[in-house]
């Protein structure tokens, strides 16, 4: 076939070359103008209006990583020579889990520690390479080219200088902020409202670089952490590289402001035991402002209804599909991953671009869909949190809330057992990588069994540390 990729960020270029080896010829249309560099450091500064996201953290899930392994493994290969590295769990585990033993399984639960320009960079090259991608930069797609059937047939693209691409499939990648639905409608298709619901979070990014000499802190526990009036996180990118997000209500006003100023920003992380480490003057940032992104929200949209596609030949992937909660670090994972489900479904019925996007949809909806309800759950819970906390409240205040006593299981069950027992760990990290289901962790009778042992020991164990400040009033104190 003649495919159409509409956007060339991760999903996009993981559809390129996905396609382009099974010999389909693909086009792939960037509206931002990214010529590509000659390096993955220059690389950090593309110019990306339609990806403002790619300066931010980004973490590459072990199931992006297996996904890699067994149908792309020269992309990972190309990964770690450009400078990423692995992070196998098992590694830097705390001193304080003394029952860890390999287990089956183990060799998949591993992730890629880069920035996102990065992994794009080396996905892009590898694409263009292929000898069935073409990769053009600055064209901007405003609208689609389809007959007046129902379902409309698309037959392809039309770009902002009146050019028309005509293909035999589109595949939309455009990003969160596609204009899908507006194509959609502009050729006679009464498209669904979206399920969309805001994330609640304002994030804020720095990125930093190890000098000479020096290496990363020992790490032995989470990279993160959830103070209620702020959730924050270190991750460790590619070429001794790493970052600092702070996410913040988005009410606070008052505290995205301060933090948006760099040495407020700096003072706030070395309040963070997890983060204090990486700031004791051991490495230098690689910009000068804080990069902050707003807006983020958890969204799912309806492509098919009642067993028939809205339109057909067109297709959205990544975050045109569906777009979770960035803080989950999940965005990069799904977009590959809805890339390669799209593929099986190719290689399943061809040119059948009517069953292919049926196909699609139904694995979308199996394998992907559940990550986006637990993240619509699991967000609106932090937003009852911050906002009782910015209101002087507790949110713990009603012992009778089942929220109350989930929290207080987590608090007290959880978390101890995560820094005590290797197998409730293990259960944890498979389910932050999505290598198991969304619900897998406390539907396992052992885990729950010693998630529970943990919290009914509670009274016998001495205060856990602090993460960081208390209260926000004392985070927001000055140096």
């Amino acid at each position: 076939m003649k495919v159409t990729v509409v956007g060339g960020g991760v999903a996009g270029l993981a559809a390129a070359l996905k396609l382009g080896r099974l010999g389909h010829e693909v086009k792939v249309l960037e509206r931002d103008p990214t010529p590509m560099p000659p390096t993955a450091d220059e690389a950090f500064d593309w110019v990306r209006r339609g990806a403002p996201q790619v300066r931010h953290s980004h973490a590459f899930l072990a199931r992006l990583r297996s996904i890699l392994a067994t149908s792309e493994p020269d992309v990972l290969d190309a990964l770690l020579a450009a400078g990423a590295t692995e992070m196998p769990f098992g590694k830097d585990l705390p001193e304080t889990i003394t029952n860890y033993e390999p287990a089956e399984g183990d060799d998949e639960l591993v992730m890629i520690a880069c920035r996102r320009t990065t992994f794009e960079w080396v996905l892009r090259r590898i694409a263009i390479d292929e000898g069935n991608v073409s990769f053009e930069v600055g064209r901007a797609v405003v609208g689609l080219v389809a007959d007046e059937s129902t379902p409309p047939v698309v037959s392809g693209v039309r770009l902002d200088d009146g050019t028309v691409i005509e293909s035999d499939l589109t595949v939309v990648a455009a990003g969160r902020r596609s204009a899908l639905p507006d194509w959609l409608e502009a050729i006679g298709v009464d498209v669904p409202a979206d399920e969309e619901e805001d994330t609640g979070i304002v994030y804020l990014s720095r990125f930093y670089r190890l000098d000479e000499g020096e290496e990363y802190p020992p790490r032995s526990g989470p990279a993160g952490g959830d103070l209620g009036y702020v959730k924050y996180g270190i991750f460790v990118g590619d070429n001794r590289t790493f970052s600092l997000t702070l996410a913040v209500p988005t009410a606070d006003d008052e505290l995205r402001r301060q933090l948006t100023d760099p040495d407020n920003f700096e003072e706030a992380g070395r309040r963070l035991n997890v983060v204090a480490p990486y700031l004791d003057g051991r490495a230098t940032p690689l910009s000068d402002d804080i990069h902050v992104m707003a807006g983020l929200i958890n969204r799912w949209r309806e492509h098919v209804i009642d067993g028939e596609p809205l339109a057909i030949g067109v297709v959205p992937i990544g975050d045109a599909a569906l777009c979770t909660n960035p803080l989950q670090g999940r965005g990069c994972s799904t977009g590959y991953w809805g890339a390669h489900l799209l593929t099986e479904a190719i290689v399943r019925h061809g040119d059948d671009v009517r069953a292919v996007g049926l196909v699609y949809d139904e694995a979308l909806r199996r394998e992907i869909l559940p990550w986006y309800r637990a993240t619509v759950t699991q967000d609106a819970e932090a937003r009852r949190v911050a906002a009782a906390l910015l209101a002087g409240e507790d949110p713990d205040g009603d012992v009778t809330d089942p929220r109350t006593q989930m929290r207080a299981v987590f608090r007290d069950g959880l978390l101890p057992a995560l820094s005590t027992d290797a197998i409730v760990l293990r259960a944890f990290i498979r389910n932050l990588n999505m290598l198991s289901p969304p619900d897998a962790l406390l539907a396992d009778p052992d885990v729950g069994a010693r998630v529970f042992a943990a919290w009914e020991d509670r009274g016998n164990r001495p205060p856990a540390p602090p993460m960081g400040p208390a209260t926000r009033s004392e985070f927001l104190q000055p140096a």
